[in-house]
This record gives C-alpha cells, structure tokens and sequence, in this order.
C-alpha cells in the first residue's frame, strides 16, 4: 500500500526556514510526479509546489521565489526548502502524487511561522 510520511515542520520566526521532507512507500517513485500541499487554518488545502519525474518543478503564485521543490529518487523522497518564511505559511503541509491520490495522505507536518 501507498505510505507518505512527511517531517520537517516546526515553529519559526519571520523570515527564517525550513526543509520539509517526505518518504514515499508502495509507488514507483521516480514515475510519479510529486507535489508538497498545505492547508492553511480555515482554508481549503492548495497545491504549493510540484515536481516531475525528472525534477522539473513548478510553483505557486505566492511561493515562487522563496520555495525550492526537489526529489531525490533514489531515496524515494521530496524536499521543500522553505525561505523568507511568512506568517501566512502558517500551515500544515503535506506530501502527495500530482495529481493528487485522494485515498491516500500521511499525517502531515505542522509549519507555524511566528511574527
């Protein structure tokens, strides 16, 4: 069965970073493209950053620039490298294919930045 286990997350003050990581089980890791998603407090979970295959990534709108997304497939695993952390990062974050598998999310990762 699929298995996604995320870690990383934590408290931080404005401005500052975090890298998220995630193990992916049970999928053939490096033909599946990857993505990190966040649901921000009273918010419907969004896409914030994708990756392909290969590594090409993609980002949204209001993490481009401060995000870096990449894979490592020989260890089956996603990074999210997060700088100039906002308050309106505040969110949990999550790891899954792209396009999503609805039948299967890990725990998730808190991320609180602090003003």
């Amino acid at each position: 069965q699929v298995q996604l286990v995320e870690s990383g997350g934590g408290l931080v003050q404005a401005g500052g970073s975090l890298r998220l990581s995630c193990v992916a089980s049970g999928i053939i890791f490096s033909l599946n493209d990857m993505a990190w998603y966040r649901q921000r407090p009273g918010k419907q979970r969004e896409l914030v950053a994708a990756v392909t295959g290969g590594g090409r990534p993609n980002y949204g709108d209001s993490v481009k620039g401060r995000f870096t997304i990449s894979r490592d497939n020989a260890k089956n695993t996603v990074y999210l490298q997060m700088n100039s952390l906002k308050p309106d990062d505040t969110a949990v974050y999550y790891c899954n294919t792209n396009p999503v598998n609805n039948h299967v999310w890990g725990q998730g990762t808190q991320v609180t930045v602090s003003s």
